[in-house]
C-alpha cells in the first residue's frame, strides 16, 4: 500500500508540478497585513474592531486562504500632526507587509502612497480625498467613499432647494482643501457658488474659531457646509449654537464625518446634540440586508477589543470589506502562482543617514494589485468591485436630517442617476437610469429653529456696503424715470414699482440711484447693463427690456410690465362715400362671389333639367332660370324646386356659404357706417420690411438692433428721433420730405405718444412680446426676492395703482385707442369656404355624368358623342309603372298629369312617344 502511494505521489509530480507548487510550495502558513490609524479617534476605533472582526472571520473560513492565516500588525498615527503622524507611518513601512489597511486619514495617505509605489505595497485606503487617484498613485486602492460623490450629493442638496450661494468652513489640511475643490467644482454645475470660503488649522483657538464665526454671520449666504473633523466640527457647532447661528434663517450641511460620529457614540452628551437640530449631514449608503454579519457580532468584538462604548458605523462596513479583498486577492494570488518575498534594493544614494534599505519592496505586489483590482463579491457594505478609475461601483449616499435624540433619513443621493430621491439606490439599479429633474424628492426637513418651513438660504447683510443701481437718465418720456431737477433725486414709473417691491421684502436693503447719461439724450441701454458686468453697478433698474443676448449675462427680475414692438404710423379719417356698400369686400372677394353664384347655378341646372320641368325651355329662359334661381338663393327666395339628391345636396352647402357671406357683409358694413374709421397705408411689419422707406427709432432703444438682425430691415434705412415732438414731426412731413413713413418703439411709449399726439396711430398689432425688468449680476439672490415682491405687487393692484399714476392716458389716446383697421374683407378669409362649394360641385357633375354615361350605354345600341349630348339634353323618360298610372281607362295615349306640368309645358304641344323615349319637339 505504502509503495502504490509513493508512485502514484512520483507520477503527480512528474506529470503536474507546477499544480502541485501552486497549492503547496506558494502559500505560506502566515501572511502579514498592516494597518495605520489614529486609535483615539472615532473612526479609527471602529477601524481596529472591524479589522479583527474580518481576521477572525477569513482564518475561521476554511474556504479562503486555505489555511493560511491573515494577521495584521496596527501602527497608530496621528492624522492632526502631520508631521509626527508621516513618521509614524514611515517608521511602520520598515515591516514586511504585503498590503496596508488605510491610513484612515487622507494627509498620511498622500505621503504613504508615494512609499507605496516604491515598495510595490497596495494601500487599501478609505481616507476620502478626491485627488487620491489611482493615475498617481498606482497603489493606492479607495476601499471607502470619495469626496468627489460627496460634494455631488451636497451640491445635489444645495440645487434642490433652490439655493445659489453657500459659505464653506473647512479644515485648513489637504482633505478639507481637496474637499472644498471638489465642492466648488460640483456647485459649478449646478451654476451654484462659494461665496465665502474660511479655512481654520487643526489646532485653532477657541477665540479664532469664535472669530471665524462672526465673520461667516456678516456674510449673506445662510447656507453654511462644514467640512472638518469630529473634534473641530462640534466644536463649531456648539460656538455657533452659543452665537444663535442654529436659528431660523440658518442652514448647516456637515459633510459625513458627523454621521460617522453619531452612528458610532452610543452616548452623545445632550449639550452637543441640542447644538446639532436641524442640521443636515451625509452618510455612505450601507444596504440594509447585507449589515447583518458584522452588526451580530459588533457588541462582543467591540468589548473584546476595548471599544465597547462605540456602536458599527459606515466605515466599519468599508474596513471589514478592505480586509475580505485582501484576503480574496491574496488566495487568487497564491492560486496564480504567486510567492510572497521581499528584497532590499533601496539605498540612500546621496550618502545620507536615511537607511532606506531598512524598507523591503515586495517583489510580487503588482500582481497581487491586479488580483485586488479584480475582485468582485458581495460584502456587507453592498458589492465590492472597482471601476476603471479604483472608485467602488455604485456610489450613494444617505441624506440625513438630525432630529430630537437621533437622525432622520429624509432620502437618498445615488451617482448611478445623479438625483435626489426617497427610493433606495439599489431599486433604481435594476431600471435605467432616470435623470429628469422632476422626478427629484427629499422627504420634509426640521430645519434649525424647529421650523418646516425651507430657508430663503441668504439674507443682506448688515454690515454690506451700499448698492450702487444704475439708473437711464431719460430725455423724452420722463415719466417713465428721470432726474427731479429740483431734488436730484430720481422719479418716475419704474423708480415707484422699485421702492415699493424692496418695501415687500423682509430685510433691510441699502442703496442709492445712480443716473446713467447726461440728461440731453437718452442714454444707451446696452451699455448701461454692461457696466453690471464690469462691477461699476451692482444692479440697473428702469426701462431696460429683457432680450435673449442680454439674459446671457444678466438675471433679470419677473417683468412689471408687458412690452412689444408696435408700428406708429400717420392716419387720417375715413370718409364715407356714396359707394360705401361695396366697401366691405375687395375687390377679389366680389368676382369670386359673383362667379360661384353663376357656377352654382349652372351646377343646379346640369343636375336638375333632364329631370325637372322648371329647368327646361327654350336657350333663353333657360338662361334666365340658371341667373334667377342662382341670385335668388342670396335672399333664400329661389322658386325654383331640386328634385335631385345631387342637386340637394349642392344648393345645401351653397345655402351655407352665401349665409357666411352675408353675415359677414352685414357686420362689415355696419362698422363701416357706424364706427370712425382712420385709414393708413401701412397694415402691419410686413409693408415695412416690403418697402424702401425710412423708418424711425428711439434713441438708444434695442429696436435698431431688432430690425436689422431679425427683419433683415437695412441700417441705412434707419433713423434715431429723440422724443416724441421729433416722432410728431418726422411723421407729418413723411418720407419724400426728409421725414419717416413710421415709427417702430415699445407700447409703454407709444400710450404715451398718443396720448398727447393726434392723427397718428397704431398700425396692425404687437410684433414682439417682451417685457421691461431690473437687471442683476449673474445668480443674485436679491433678483429672486424681487421678482416675488414684483408678483405680489401685481396680485395685490399696486403695480396697476402706480401704472395709472404715471402711465395715464389722455383723451387724445383714447380716441386712438378705439382705431379700427379698415382692412376690407378679403378673400383669404373665405377661401376655406369656397373651397368646400368647389369642390361639392365637381364630385356632383362627376356622379352625374357617370351615371349618365352608364344609363346611355345600356340603352342606345348606338355610340357617339352628340348622341350622348343629345341624351343628356334630353327629357329623362318616365317608367312604365308610372305611364300606366297617368293613362286613361280606354285611351290609348298615355296623359301626363296636370299636377306634374309647369305653365309654361300646358302650353306646348303633346310629345309623341317613339321607340321607349319621348322627343321634346321643340329642343
Amino acid at each position: 500500500m505504502e509503495i502504490a502511494f509513493l508512485m502514484l505521489l512520483v507520477l503527480s509530480l512528474l506529470l503536474f508540478p507546477n499544480g502541485i507548487c501552486k497549492s503547496l510550495a506558494t502559500r505560506p502558513p502566515v501572511v502579514n497585513i498592516g494597518s495605520i490609524l489614529q486609535f483615539d479617534s472615532t473612526t479609527g476605533g471602529v477601524a481596529a474592531v472591524a479589522i479583527h472582526t474580518a481576521l477572525e472571520d477569513i482564518n475561521s473560513d476554511p474556504t479562503v486562504l486555505n489555511g493560511t492565516t491573515l494577521k495584521v500588525q496596527i501602527k497608530d498615527a496621528n492624522c492632526f500632526d502631520g508631521f509626527l503622524g508621516m513618521v509614524q507611518a514611515l517608521q511602520f513601512m520598515e515591516t514586511d507587509v504585503i498590503a496596508i489597511v488605510g491610513p484612515q486619514c487622507s494627509t498620511i495617505s498622500h505621503i504613504i502612497s508615494y512609499v507605496a509605489n516604491e515598495l510595490r505595497v497596495p494601500l487599501m485606503s478609505f481616507a476620502s480625498d478626491a485627488t487620491l487617484s489611482s493615475i498617481q498613485f498606482p497603489f493606492f486602492v479607495r476601499t471607502g467613499p470619495n469626496d468627489l460623490y460627496q460634494m455631488a450629493a451636497v451640491a445635489e442638496v444645495v440645487d434642490y432647494n433652490h439655493w445659489k450661494i453657500v459659505t464653506a468652513i473647512y479644515i485648513d489640511n489637504v482633505y478639507g482643501r481637496n474637499g472644498i475643490a471638489a465642492l466648488d467644482d460640483a456647485l459649478t454645475l449646478k451654476r451654484c457658488k462659494i461665496s465665502y470660503k474660511i479655512g481654520f488649522p487643526s489646532n485653532a483657538k477657541r477665540s479664532d474659531l469664535i472669530n471665524l464665526l462672526v465673520s461667516v454671520s456678516s456674510m449673506e449666504s445662510r447656507v453654511i457646509i462644514l467640512h472638518t473633523g469630529t473634534e473641530p466640527g462640534l466644536k463649531l457647532f456648539s460656538m455657533a449654537h452659543q452665537l444663535n447661528m442654529m436659528g431660523n434663517g440658518y442652514v448647516w450641511i456637515a459633510t459625513d464625518w458627523l454621521s460617522a460620529y453619531l452612528d458610532a457614540n452610543s452616548s452623545v452628551p445632550a449639550e452637543t446634540i441640542s447644538g446639532l437640530q436641524g442640521v443636515l449631514t451625509l452618510r455612505p449608503h450601507i444596504p440594509n440586508s447585507k449589515t447583518n454579519n458584522l452588526v451580530s457580532k459588533w457588541s462582543t468584538q467591540s468589548k473584546k477589543y476595548n471599544y465597547s462604548d462605540l456602536r458599527v458605523n459606515t466605515y466599519a462596513f468599508y474596513v471589514y470589506d478592505s480586509v475580505w479583498a485582501v484576503a480574496r486577492a491574496l488566495d487568487a494570488f497564491f492560486d496564480d502562482g504567486g510567492r510572497i518575498s521581499f528584497s532590499n534594493d533601496l539605498h540612500d544614494e546621496t550618502g545620507g543617514t536615511l537607511h532606506l534599505e531598512a524598507m523591503s519592496i515586495f517583489d510580487m505586489g503588482n500582481k497581487l494589485l491586479e488580483k485586488i483590482r479584480k475582485v468582485n463579491f458581495s460584502g456587507v457594505s453592498g458589492q465590492v468591485q472597482f471601476d476603471a478609475v479604483g472608485n467602488l461601483i455604485h456610489p450613494a449616499y444617505d441624506i440625513i436630517n438630525v432630529i430630537g435624540n437621533g437622525m432622520r433619513t429624509i432620502g437618498f443621493w445615488s451617482n448611478y442617476s445623479g438625483l435626489l430621491s426617497t427610493v433606495s439606490p439599489e431599486a433604481l439599479y435594476s431600471k435605467p437610469p432616470n435623470t429628469s429633474l422632476v422626478d427629484q424628492h427629499l422627504y420634509d426637513v426640521i430645519w434649525p429653529g424647529e421650523t418646516a418651513q425651507r430657508p430663503r438660504g441668504w439674507v443682506f447683510p448688515s454690515n454690506a456696503k451700499q448698492l450702487k443701481i444704475g439708473v437711464p437718465n431719460r430725455f423724452s418720456f420722463k415719466e417713465i424715470v428721470t432726474v427731479d431737477n429740483a431734488t436730484g433725486s430720481m422719479k418716475g414709473y419704474c423708480i415707484d414699482v422699485f421702492t415699493q417691491a424692496l418695501a415687500l421684502l423682509p430685510y433691510p436693503v441699502s442703496y442709492k440711484f445712480v443716473p446713467f447719461g447726461n440728461g440731453t439724450e437718452n442714454p444707451n441701454y446696452d451699455k448701461l447693463v454692461q457696466m453690471i458686468e464690469s462691477n461699476e453697478f451692482d444692479a440697473a433698474i428702469g426701462d431696460i427690456a429683457i432680450t435673449m443676448r442680454r439674459t446671457v449675462t444678466f438675471d433679470f427680475t419677473q417683468p412689471f410690465i408687458e412690452t412689444g414692438l408696435v408700428i406708429l404710423a400717420p392716419v387720417k379719417e375715413h370718409i364715407t362715400s356714396s359707394w360705401a356698400f361695396l366697401q366691405p369686400f375687395s375687390l377679389e372677394m366680389w368676382c369670386v362671389t359673383g362667379l360661384f353664384f353663376l357656377i352654382v347655378g349652372v351646377v343646379i341646372w346640369v343636375l336638375e333639367h333632364r329631370i325637372n320641368d322648371d329647368f327646361r325651355g327654350s336657350v333663353c329662359q333657360q338662361i334666365i332660370t340658371i341667373f334667377s334661381f342662382s341670385f335668388s338663393t342670396l335672399f333664400f327666395a329661389h322658386r325654383e324646386n331640386t328634385m335631385s339628391a345631387l342637386g340637394r345636396g349642392v344648393l345645401i352647402i351653397w345655402l351655407f356659404v352665401v349665409l357666411i357671406i352675408v353675415s359677414s357683409y352685414t357686420a362689415s358694413l355696419t362698422s363701416i357706417l357706424t364706427v370712425q374709421q382712420l385709414d393708413t397705408s401701412i397694415k402691419g411689419i410686413d409693408d415695412l420690411k416690403n418697402s424702401d422707406g425710412p423708418i424711425g427709432f428711439q434713441v438708444g432703444s434695442f429696436a435698431q438692433d431688432y430690425m436689422v438682425k431679425e427683419l433683415n430691415i437695412s441700417r441705412s434705412r434707419l433713423r434715431a428721433l429723440g422724443s416724441p415732438q421729433e416722432y410728431a414731426d418726422a411723421l407729418k412731413i413723411g418720407p419724400k420730405e426728409g421725414g419717416v413713413m413710421a415709427i417702430v418703439d415699445e407700447r409703454p411709449y407709444v400710450e404715451l405718444f398718443l396720448s398727447t399726439y393726434c392723427k397718428i396711430a397704431v398700425a396692425g398689432t404687437d410684433f414682439t412680446s417682451r417685457g421691461w425688468g431690473f437687471a442683476f449680476p449673474r445668480d443674485s439672490p436679491l433678483q429672486v426676492d424681487l421678482s416675488t415682491a414684483i408678483l405680489s405687487l401685481s396680485e395685490n393692484g399696486e403695480l396697476q395703482r402706480i401704472h395709472a399714476k404715471w402711465l395715464n392716458t389722455g383723451e387724445c389716446a383714447t380716441e386712438n385707442s378705439e382705431f379700427v383697421d379698415s382692412n376690407q374683407l378679403r378673400l383669404e378669409s373665405f377661401l376655406g369656404l369656397f373651397l368646400i362649394c368647389g369642390v361639392a360641385c365637381v364630385l356632383a357633375l362627376v356622379l352625374y355624368f357617370g351615371i349618365m354615361l352608364c344609363k346611355y350605354l345600356r340603352h342606345e345600341p348606338r355610340k357617339s358623342l352628340r348622341r350622348f349630348i343629345s341624351f343628356v339634353h334630353g327629357k329623362e323618360p318616365l317608367k312604365n309603372k308610372e305611364r300606366r298610372s297617368m293613362s286613361l281607362p280606354g285611351s290609348s295615349t298615355p296623359t301626363t298629369p296636370m299636377s306634374s306640368l309647369s305653365s309654361l309645358d300646358m302650353e306646348r304641344p303633346a310629345r309623341p312617344v317613339r321607340n321607349g323615349s319621348i322627343i321634346d319637339m321643340e329642343s
